[in-house]
């Protein structure tokens, strides 16, 4: 029962940035769909953001984001034809003006190709979807984020004790992010705080690497990993560790951009001894700590 709810498929909505190309977010992220309104300017604001719009009773910015990741921008004349997708990411609730939506598509995170590393200018690309004859490009949506508002992760290093810190230097962590910009802000965590650690792109590398450290008497005790990622999520890599003997002693803290009890009710379910909900440097530290105790509690 519990191996089929790790492999669960999401929905991914299909969106048109150009006449050609096709994008898509999970849509986890995203709380609303709507037609393109009139937008107030906001002063000094990144180039990126059109303006603001009125949503539910807040002021939501909206992100041009056909020209955030490098395409043409969207002009005034063309606006109207648009849709702005309301995402929350990270307890942040940011409009993205895109200029055509398409359709929403169940996939399994095992069917989606993670992006290659020759891809050139998409540095926004996660993985690749193939929906019919089209193929369809995943989008980072922190990175986005990350490069618009770059104060949002402004809490990147922990506070610890020396106490606290001897505690962590021990161990063996293992860190697994998709993400290029979560890779960088769970690694500057840890680098402000002289912990070691590796690190991995994806949960198949994850996976292997974590045999391989077993077989050679050097396993992990720590594993820190996102839930959306291409072939093979966080659910499923939990789940595999926690199911494989010489595996399973790695105290494994699940993290996601997505506010959402859903995921963390899940991650609990496949066997994950946390689940994040959002990057908090000392949230993240506070929970290896945890894991550390859970270890001197098996060898006692």
């Amino acid at each position: 029962m519990l191996k089929n709810a790790t492999s669960a498929s999401q929905g991914m909505l299909i969106f048109a940035l150009s006449q050609t190309q096709s994008f898509a977010m999970g849509t986890l992220k995203i709380r609303e769909i709507i037609p393109y309104q009139r937008l107030t300017v906001i002063p000094n604001a990144h180039p990126f953001i059109l303006g603001s719009t009125h949503f539910r009773g807040i002021t939501l910015p909206v992100i041009d984001m056909a020209k955030a990741i490098g395409y043409r921008s969207i002009t005034a004349d063309e606006r109207s034809q648009c849709s702005i997708i309301v995402t929350d990411c990270h307890n942040m609730q940011v409009g993205f003006l895109v200029r055509k939506i398409n359709k929403i598509v169940e996939f399994d995170w095992g069917q989606i190709i993670p992006a290659p590393d020759h891809m050139g200018h998409s540095l926004f690309v996660t993985g690749i979807l193939n929906v019919g004859e089209q193929l369809v490009q995943l989008l980072d949506i922190e990175l986005i984020l990350a490069n618009v508002f770059p104060d949002m992760h402004s809490n990147t290093h922990p506070v610890v004790t020396d106490v606290q810190r001897e505690k962590l230097r021990p161990l063996n962590i293992l860190l697994v992010d998709d993400s290029a910009v979560a890779r960088r802000q769970l690694s500057d965590a840890l680098d402000s705080i002289s912990i070691p650690y590796s690190v991995t792109k994806n949960g198949k590398e994850a996976l292997a690497l974590l045999h391989h450290a077993a077989a050679t008497q050097q396993a992990f005790d720590i594993v820190v990993s996102d839930i959306e990622m291409p072939g093979l999520d966080g659910y499923e890599l939990a789940f595999e560790i926690q199911n494989t003997a010489v595996l399973n002693r790695a105290y494994i803290i699940l993290h996601t951009s997505i506010s959402s009890e859903i995921s963390v009710s899940q991650a609990r379910q496949v066997g994950a001894h946390e689940a994040l909900t959002k990057f908090d440097a000392n949230e993240l530290v506070h929970a290896m700590l945890r894991g550390a105790d859970y270890h001197t509690a098996m060898i006692s």
